[in-house]
């Protein structure tokens, strides 16, 4: 049988990366537009975030779903669930902004089954030690979309100039989110018609290609080092976001000079993501996924330090340089913390991607110890210990059995 056999299916699967790349990034890309369209309070305004993220609790239960029905059939809910998600926004809009938060949870759901289907279906489209070149191709296609979702916003969802302390009405905000919502829904319902057409190999068949040929543990729960890698895709979300979150206040310590604004030079951050996931395909291929992690780490590590030591726009540029390294942590740890698991991957994707709850969880606390320092480097201070975890998860951790 050919080599390239799986390589159709690899493609269709960076579609589903591309697509739940452009709705997370959509998703958060919204909160200005709803906040001066509902005239909403900084609280409120990120309830997006917590009716979307929120649904990655349901991560193991949604993996023990897929254990049940089979990856194809997951995947065909997820979409169904997204579009199903998108069209619901428009009636939800009309009940108003938690209206419009239910509809978003039903569209999140369907992300975190196809996240939690995708990943090891794409491990199992090949060869176990070229897993996680796979994945980082995958998640070159979700960078991309993580580019595009933000200017998507910006040029369709836009509120007309308001008077002081004056909001839209529901039906005038139907009117703007009708358009590219029902764009979205159509788009993922095609995209569901088409899969539904396709035969996509049953992964369980290679099962023994995914890891070692003996006997697996009763369980999923069983294995230290999915755990370990949860914790670790746990830490790596404090660090891809903390970038971002508190790079506004960075760049205004470090007394950066900037032309445009600071959302506009995160694009350069996301970007770094985006070239450093292209290059990883490549270099991903030549060297172990443990040594590349640990690279990673120490790299990120380094230009945070130099970052914090130096000042103006060098500071800045080492901050957002950071992008470049963190960009192909997500897939490595992926692959390590799915390595050697055989029937209990889908199981343990779920597992893995719960920990996607990081990003809610250690902002707050690095937005907390910032207002009681009065300093931003104590907060982003931070990253070294989540670099560090992440050191150690790639030298030992990953290896625990």
């Amino acid at each position: 049988m050919s080599k390239n056999k799986y390589l159709f299916p690899l493609i269709v699967m960076a579609s589903l990366f591309f697509l739940f790349g452009f709705i997370t990034t959509m998703n958060n890309s919204t909160i200005e537009f709803l906040k001066n369209a509902f005239g909403l309070n900084d609280v409120q305004k990120q309830l997006p975030n917590t009716f979307f993220y929120g649904a990655y609790i349901l991560s193991v239960p949604v993996g023990f779903l897929i254990n049940k029905i089979g990856y194809r059939y997951a995947i065909f809910t997820g979409l169904g669930l997204i579009a199903l998600g998108f069209f619901a926004c428009i009636p939800g809009v009309g009940f108003g902004y938690y209206g419009f938060l239910s509809a978003v949870s039903i569209f999140a759901i369907g992300v975190v089954i196809l996240q939690v289907a995708a990943a090891p279906y794409v491990v199992a489209l090949g060869p176990a030690k070229s897993s996680a070149s796979r994945l980082t191709l995958t998640n070159a296609l979700n960078s991309v979309a993580t580019v595009i979702a933000p200017i998507f916003v910006s040029i369709l969802l836009v509120t007309p100039n308001l008077a002081p302390g004056e909001v839209l009405q529901n039906s005038a905000i139907q009117n703007i989110v009708k358009g590219p919502f029902i764009g979205i829904g159509i788009a993922t319902a095609i995209i569901l018609i088409i899969m539904l057409f396709l035969k996509l190999p049953n992964i369980k068949e290679k099962e023994h290609e995914m890891g070692k040929t003996g006997a697996y543990k009763s369980s999923a729960f069983k294995y230290p080092h999915v755990w370990l890698g949860s914790l670790a895709i746990f830490f790596y979300m404090g660090i891809e976001i903390g970038i971002p979150s508190f790079f506004a206040d960075f760049a205004n310590k470090a007394g950066a000079v900037i032309t445009t604004s600071t959302t506009d030079m995160l694009k350069f951050y996301w970007g770094g993501l985006m070239v450093g996931r292209l290059i990883g395909i490549y270099i991903l291929n030549k060297f172990k996924p443990t040594q590349i992690l640990t690279i990673c780490a120490l790299g990120g590590a380094v230009l945070l330090a130099l970052a914090i030591v130096t000042t103006g726009n060098v500071a800045m540029w080492l901050f957002l340089g950071t992008g470049l390294f963190h960009s192909i942590m997500w897939p490595v740890i992926y692959s390590l913390a799915l390595e050697d698991l055989g029937p209990h991957a889908d199981v343990a994707s779920g597992i893995i991607a719960t920990s996607v709850i990081g990003a809610a969880i250690l902002m707050p606390i690095m937005g907390w110890t910032k207002d009681i320092t009065g300093t931003v480097i104590a907060a982003v201070s931070f990253l070294f210990i989540y670099y560090l975890y992440l050191i150690f998860f790639a030298v030992k951790g990953s290896k625990i059995r």
